[in-house]
């Protein structure tokens, strides 16, 4: 058939016209199918990519120009549903039949699964499912953060399970659509909201669901979110198979909502367990501990010095008796010589004295004579007077006395009261000898 139109002729053909003519007919037309492929060739030299695609009723070989096949960007693996855009054609030589293949995809959930492959492969490269990034889930949590939808049967998987394993914990509820276009941003809010509230660890859950409904958990921004949300994030989404790329970039993925509950929160029996086991190693040491100490001051009791409290102080009680008697020795002797020796001294003394007298008895007989000589006493006995006013002072000038007043008069033998009549100064010449001018 050419152009719609089918070709008769009562000639018989050659192989390789009929083959031609096939092979007109087969390339007029483009056809887009869907189907498995089942096997594929890709060795280094070739020029195309052969494989084949089949369905449950047939199978078809496939051929693709290798420059095509670049371009698609698409990695051909066994099991793949795709979807091609080409048309058949013959090859002659062989009077075999291939789709040459033009135009390559995944077909349906394939194609999602192709984008989730490479957003996976970026964020390993930047580093964001390192282990070593991923945070250390606390091991006792007082709050506990939870994303999820709020009508699902997660959450009540997952507040049933806190309750009946760690009840001490508060649990603080962000209800978020986990379905649809706007899920993505609903769930990264919802994290930021009970991170903001005080969690301590964040769960994010969801139930099971098709490839398509669990595509907001494979969300770039959401991934980012996570990884940066600043306290541990445990996911549980969807059943045991499902991994997404929330799961990945975690610190903690679970197979299922209740398995996630059950990572941030330990059982009451094992609670009882560990505080039984570490409270009989408290006890143990604590035992051990006494028993080393009650030997030790046994030890100590056992010694000498406690048995005899006077073995404490012996070499000192012995000392001080031998300085008491050596005390008790020396002190009659030093006396002894001490009284000699103030003898001695006391003789020199004596000796000393008996020759520094004399002469200052010599002096002192001197200066009492001078004494005697300057004494008003005596100069009274010769004849003179001293006149004193009332006063008592003596009277030195006729300056200090007037007329009619009173003064006392003492003679070598009395006093006499006298009152002055009247007063005479003398005055007294002054004679100048070997001087210039002559009176």
């Amino acid at each position: 058939m050419q152009g719609g139109v089918e070709e008769r002729t009562d000639e018989p053909l050659s192989v390789s016209a009929a083959l031609a003519l096939a092979k007109r007919s087969l390339e007029s037309f483009t056809v887009k199918l869907i189907g498995e492929v089942s096997e594929v060739s890709n060795k280094p030299g070739y020029k195309a990519v052969y494989f084949s695609v089949k369905d449950s009723g047939a199978s078809m070989p496939c051929m693709m120009w290798l420059n095509r096949y670049k371009a698609a960007g698409v990695e051909l693996r066994v099991g793949m549903l795709v979807e091609l855009t080409g048309r058949f054609t013959l090859y002659a030589p062989k009077g075999r039949m291939n789709f040459d293949v033009f135009g390559l995809s995944i077909a349906g959930e394939g194609n999602l699964r192709l984008q989730v492959a490479n957003l996976a492969k970026k964020l390993e490269a930047e580093g964001l499912m390192r282990p070593e990034r991923k945070k250390q889930i606390p091991r006792l949590p007082e709050k506990v953060g939870l994303v999820t939808s709020p009508r699902g049967a997660a959450v009540h998987d997952v507040l049933r399970t806190l309750r009946r394993r760690f009840p001490l914990a508060t649990v603080l509820l962000a209800g978020v659509a986990v379905e649809g276009e706007s899920a993505p941003l609903g769930l990264i809010a919802g994290l930021e909201a009970v991170r903001d509230a005080g969690a301590e660890v964040v769960l994010l859950v969801r139930g099971g669901g098709s490839f398509e409904d669990l595509m907001p958990f494979n969300d770039e921004g959401l991934a980012r979110a996570i990884a940066t949300l600043g306290v541990p994030v445990v996911t549980g989404i969807g059943h045991e198979p499902d991994t997404s790329i929330a799961d990945m970039v975690a610190d903690v993925r679970a197979s299922t909502p209740t398995a996630a509950a059950e990572a941030v929160s330990p059982s009451l029996e094992g609670l009882e367990s560990e505080l039984g086991v570490r409270g009989a190693a408290l006890s143990g040491a604590l035992s051990r501990r006494i028993e080393r100490a009650f030997s030790v001051v046994e030890r100590i009791a056992e010694r000498p010095v406690f048995a005899d409290p006077n073995m404490l102080f012996a070499v000192e009680a012995q000392s001080l008796d031998l300085f008491e008697d050596r005390l008790q020795r020396a002190i009659p002797l030093n006396l002894e010589r001490d009284r000699v020796k103030l003898r001695h001294l006391e003789d020199q003394v004596r000796s000393v004295g008996a020759t520094l007298l004399p002469r200052f008895e010599n002096q002192l007989a001197m200066g009492a004579s001078r004494l005697h000589d300057l004494s008003p006493l005596t100069i009274l006995s010769r004849g003179y007077a001293i006149a004193k006013d009332e006063e008592g002072s003596i009277v030195k000038s006729v300056d200090s006395i007037e007329a009619n007043e009173a003064v006392c008069v003492e003679v070598a033998d009395g006093r006499l009261d006298c009152t002055v009549n009247a007063v005479h100064k003398i005055t007294i010449e002054t004679i100048s000898f070997g001087g210039d001018d002559e009176q």
